[in-house]
């Protein structure tokens, strides 16, 4: 009989893919995390369970309390790693937070002070051992004065990279934290006394900036001061925040001139050499890759230079031996952006195809240098001077040079987004400066809510304000809510009047004899610190304004990150 020969069946251990260790390792991880925190949290502890907490102090000291947390959130994010809306989890952030861990302990046992640092760590306080070992490993090479700078440099390098915010941006967060905290022991403790909302009285007291540059003069027909007492007596005060806005007598204010008060620049220009010799290298270019077409039209802009490209015919013979005339596709022209961008050593390009209402394909090259806009050139162009509205404002030029323009009046409302540093608060700016060259605080009243405190306050004085630039985010909410009061008084009075919007039930006051009613403009700075202060008023109120606000000519200007 043959032997079968049986095969020797090799043992082998049990083989666990990568994904599962670190699945097991999740659930290792946030269950030690949460046997930890009950662990603090109870008064009966097991043995195994007060040798760990007993370890855990003497190694992080008083940082022991932060451990189980970072031990849960390294478990819970391994187990959902492969999530597909899992939470991001960036280099720079893990660095900061380990960075300023270790800085913290090591900052702990540097400021107590301790005659014993060892036997301070051995006992559970201060940074642990691992505090004690970082503080001394500093204070052996560069001394203890020079161990407390270098913790505190550490510190604050932990800090922006755990929070991606520069030093300025944390200057101004760290000074808005301490205002509210100035101001929530004013609120709950009554320790400074609050000064009371500015009446209509104390603002025609105040000093306004850049009046004269609005009233013709400020004396009487003989030369004359006028006396305080020559003024209408003012009506009486009510309980409200702000003075309600109806429309009465006003003086004869002047417009100032676009040159008193705004620069002009000069833009710079792209020498025609230079432009003669981009045409050519974008025809040959496109020539080398089989494209035949040619430049028939250059637009310069203030950034970009639009090249207006035809595209050519290609010949080629059909089945009967016939040469036919085929016009060149524009995919192709879109297909070669990078390899221009790199003959022209000019990135990013941009092809639009077609140009709207053009037989043509525009290549917008970035320019060289790039000119300064001045807002005055755009105020004196043409395009701005046709714009029958008090509310046009200027917004730049476009790729071509040309002015754009745009009427608030016909929007619904306004959104200025963006990351910082792209130019919102010069956006907001410019606008606000076309508002007052074309408007007389007879005809538009501003209410400005600047939450950074830095960027609307130099409008202060200004008679177009309603009441002076609102600083407190405490106000905020007053202020909006003051807003929608106004917008409900004007429909009644617009239903009284049988009038459906600003426009007619103005028409129809000026046939009366009386004064309009002013145009608000609402402009808030920042609105994502207005939401964290109070979100559900603040949305309530702006939400409001929004829909139904326009047709009072009450208008919205809101800046906010993107």
């Amino acid at each position: 009989m043959a032997k079968r020969r049986r095969s020797k069946k090799r043992g082998g251990g049990i083989k666990i893919s990568l994904d599962r260790q670190l699945d097991i390792l999740g659930i290792f991880l946030m269950a030690l995390a949460g046997i930890t925190i009950l662990s603090f949290l109870s008064a009966t502890r097991g043995s195994l369970t007060e040798w760990w907490l007993h370890l855990l102090q003497q190694v992080f000291g008083w940082g022991v309390y932060v451990v189980p947390f970072g031990m849960g959130t390294v478990g819970f994010w391994l187990l959902v790693r492969r999530f597909e809306r899992r939470p991001e989890l960036s280099w720079e952030k893990t660095v900061g937070a380990v960075l300023l861990f270790l800085t913290a302990l090591a900052a702990f046992h540097l400021f107590s002070f301790a005659a014993d640092p060892e036997l301070l760590a051995a006992q559970g306080g201060g940074g642990g051992y691992l505090g004690w070992l970082i503080s001394q490993t500093l204070v052996s090479g560069v001394g203890k004065v020079g161990a407390f700078v270098a913790v505190l440099s550490l510190m604050i390098t932990a800090l922006i990279l755990l929070s991606g915010l520069s030093m300025v941006e944390m200057g101004q967060l760290l000074r808005r934290g301490w205002l509210r905290l100035v101001d929530f022991y004013r609120y709950r403790f009554g320790s400074f006394k609050m000064k009371p909302p500015p009446t209509v009285a104390d603002e025609e007291r105040q000093p306004m900036r850049f009046i004269e540059r609005f009233m013709p003069s400020a004396a009487g027909p003989s030369g004359d001061q006028v006396e305080p007492s020559a003024r209408p007596p003012l009506p009486p005060q009510r309980s409200s925040l702000l003075p309600r806005i109806i429309g009465g007598p006003s003086p004869e204010w002047r417009l100032p001139a676009i040159g008193e008060i705004l620069e002009d620049s000069l833009e710079q220009e792209i020498s025609q050499a230079e432009i003669r010799a981009r045409v050519k290298i974008i025809e040959e270019t496109l020539a080398s890759f089989g494209v035949t077409a040619k430049v028939v039209e250059v637009n310069q802009g203030p950034t970009v230079t639009q090249f207006g490209v035809e595209p050519g015919y290609v010949e080629h013979r059909d089945s009967s031996g016939r040469i036919k005339r085929v016009k060149i596709k524009v995919s192709k022209i879109s297909s070669l952006a990078n390899d221009l961008a790199l003959a022209l050593a000019a990135s990013p390009i941009r092809i639009e195809a077609p140009v709207p209402g053009r037989p043509i394909v525009g290549i917008e090259v970035p320019n060289s240098e790039p000119s300064l806009v001045a807002l005055r050139s755009v105020m004196e162009s043409e395009a701005f001077r046709q714009v029958d509205s008090k509310l046009k404002i200027a917004l730049g030029q476009d790729v071509s040079g040309q002015a754009v323009v745009a009427d608030l009046a016909t929007m619904p409302h306004l959104l200025i987004a963006g990351a910082t540093g792209s130019g919102k608060s010069v956006c907001i700016n410019s606008i606000v400066a076309c508002l007052l060259c074309n408007n007389t605080p007879a005809t538009l009243r501003l209410l400005m809510i600047d939450p950074k405190m830095v960027e609307l306050t130099n409008y202060n004085g200004i008679p177009h304000l309603i009441r002076p630039v609102v600083v407190e985010l405490e106000e905020v909410v007053k202020v909006l809510k003051w807003t929608t009061k106004e917008m409900d008084r004007r429909y009644r009075l617009f239903a009284e009047a049988g009038s459906r919007n600003i426009e007619n039930h103005n028409e129809g006051l000026v046939a009366q004899g009386k004064a309009p009613l002013p145009y608000i403009v609402v402009v808030i700075d920042e609105l994502a610190d207005l939401m964290m202060v109070s979100p559900d008023e603040v949305e309530r109120s702006v939400c409001r304004i929004a829909q139904m606000a326009r047709a009072t000519g009450i208008h919205l200007v809101i800046a906010t990150q993107r």
